[in-house]
């Protein structure tokens, strides 16, 4: 299946919202979208589209507020025809990015930068091998986490007390937006680079 190229001048005309619809009249997600730009039936799971991305993409529709997730519709004509057999290899790298990026970024976010900083220095994960010898290093980087979380809400508490309590605030909003885009835009990173293996068969 390919793309309607007469379809594509109006995807800038469509609106991407939250959640799935009975009709492309009561508005469309990205995966709806992109059944309509391929010509299948109205469905949040087109038929043409890998289930890895229309899973992750679906994630990021319904995730991301209604400004940030409009930034999906440029990546959309690229995802019909992924149904390709190259499952396993874009399973792998979502699960690196999960590993070796996302989590990471919060782990520096809570003070756990030696945590961080282990996950990111394992060696890429593109096998079942390669996860496996991840897997201690990252049950070790979640206890740490849930302990530091712990830690965190004891500490907030007592901030809740303290007149500063507003500075605070705002800076860790800040920070936390930082980190919020910068996760959005390597998302969307690994959206392309998951799409784009259809061309390695």
């Amino acid at each position: 299946m390919t793309v309607l190229p007469e379809r594509l001048p109006l995807l800038d005309t469509i609106h991407l919202a939250h959640g799935s619809h009975s009709s492309f009249d009561d508005g469309a997600c990205a995966m709806e979208v992109v059944a309509w730009i391929a010509g299948e039936p109205h469905s949040d799971q087109p038929k043409c589209v890998s289930p890895v991305l229309t899973g992750f993409c679906i994630s990021l529709n319904d995730r991301w507020d209604d400004e940030q997730r409009q930034t999906l519709k440029p990546y959309l004509p690229r995802l019909v025809g992924t149904r390709d057999g190259q499952d396993e290899a874009r399973s792998y790298l979502a699960l690196d990015w999960l590993i070796r990026t996302y989590t990471p970024a919060w782990l520096d976010l809570a003070g756990l930068t030696g945590e961080a900083r282990e996950l990111r220095s394992l060696r890429r994960i593109v096998d079942l091998a390669a996860a496996q010898s991840a897997g201690p290093v990252v049950r070790a980087a979640q206890g740490r986490a849930a302990a530091a979380r712990d830690a965190a809400g004891a500490a907030a508490r007592d901030a809740a007390r303290d007149a500063a309590r507003a500075a605070a605030r705002d800076a860790a909003r800040a920070t936390l937006r930082s980190t919020v885009e910068e996760l959005q835009q390597s998302a969307m990173t690994l959206l392309e680079q998951m799409a784009w293996l259809k061309d390695d068969e």
